[in-house]
């Protein structure tokens, strides 16, 4: 059997492969509610044989979605539409993951489809942005409001709130979504938190925001079950956040009891030049999967049985997670088994059909 379907052990959750379908944002809610897009969307890729969904970043905050819509977790009547969905996912043998979410200075943007402008606070789809620092995304963007004491403090028990809501909508496994210029990656990073309080500064200054919704969602969140947090690994820009830091941060979190780190990079710098191409991300879960043992799972153009094997095989993460693959194919898993040689159980409905 090859690496990739292997199982994982995961605390108590068992992943019968290593392959992740990754956080992606549909922008088809209303209010928050999950609905039948996100029900076949992710249903069709628990079909396909993936061994753990994610959903795209959940709001914990109907100010923390990064449009108007977005998927939300911020009140109880979102979980009776997110049980039906872990539920299925289940009955097809996969895991399933929720991605928690605050956008910061991010939020309050159009739909990519519609231009991904943001909206201005004065609009009726828009409103007030909050971040570390009085500091806009973008120029010609709103300017954030920097978060007080108190709006801290509200972040913290959405998060938390937002934890008890997964397990009620049956998900197994919270990542706790610390990339892509969002919020907590804002108070990560040099260049979007300029604070002078006990939330900037230095490097144990700027983590703090992280770690502390870390304890708030472990508060309620069972010891059995995992909690990932996916960070960009560097903001490619002179004077941001940067592997080494990365891999700083990475200690602290094995050590708080993540389980698992997933590594991106960028999405704090407008302007940013990355170097996108093939697997151009595997070298940070690489890195910091030598460095500090951590698990980690390697993001970032991944698109073949053979190359998701030799990032494996070689050490260089513990997890693929993908994501624009399994747009273009919901059943990547059978036919990267396939191509690997492996016997993937295919669903009874969809035996007939299965390559002999």
């Amino acid at each position: 059997m090859s690496i990739l379907f292997s199982p994982l052990s995961l605390r108590s959750i068992q992943l019968k492969n290593r392959i992740v379908v990754s956080p992606m944002c549909q922008y088809s809610s209303e209010d928050g509610f999950s609905n039948d897009w996100h029900l076949v969307h992710l249903g069709s890729r628990a079909v396909g044989g993936a061994g753990l969904l994610i959903t795209e970043a959940a709001a914990v905050s109907p100010e923390g979605r990064i449009s108007p819509d977005d998927l939300g977790i911020w009140k109880d009547e979102h979980i009776a539409g997110l049980k039906r969905i872990t539920q299925f996912i289940q009955q097809n043998g996969a895991v399933a993951g929720i991605q928690l979410a605050h956008a910061g200075r991010k939020a309050s943007h159009q739909r990519p489809w519609e231009g991904g402008t943001a909206i201005s606070p004065t609009e009726p789809r828009g409103w007030q942005t909050v971040a570390p620092s009085a500091i806009p995304f973008q120029e010609g963007d709103p300017t954030p409001t920097a978060l007080t004491d108190e709006g801290i403090e509200n972040v913290l028990v959405d998060f938390q709130q937002a934890a008890q809501r997964s397990l009620a909508a049956g998900f197994q496994i919270i990542e706790i979504h610390a990339a892509h210029g969002y919020l907590l990656h804002q108070f990560l990073s040099p260049l979007s938190n300029q604070r002078t309080d006990q939330y900037g500064g230095s490097f144990e200054n700027r983590t703090r925001l992280l770690l502390e919704v870390i304890e708030r969602v472990q508060s309620v969140w069972p010891d059995e079950l995992p909690l990932f947090v996916r960070i960009s690994a560097t903001d490619w820009t002179e004077g941001g956040w940067t592997a080494d830091n990365s891999v700083a941060l990475a200690a602290v979190l094995k050590n708080k009891g993540i389980d698992v780190v997933d590594c991106s990079t960028g999405g704090n710098v407008a302007h940013a030049k990355i170097p996108v191409g093939p697997g151009y991300q595997v070298e940070f879960a690489e890195r910091i999967k030598q460095e500090t043992t951590m698990l980690t799972g390697a993001v970032g153009m991944i698109t073949s049985a053979e190359q998701a094997e030799a990032i494996l095989a070689t050490g260089q993460a513990d997890l693929i997670i993908i994501a624009r693959e399994f747009l273009r194919d919901p059943y990547f898993p059978l036919h990267a088994a396939q191509a690997m040689g492996d016997d993937l159980k295919w669903p009874v409905q969809y035996e007939r059909a299965k390559p002999r």
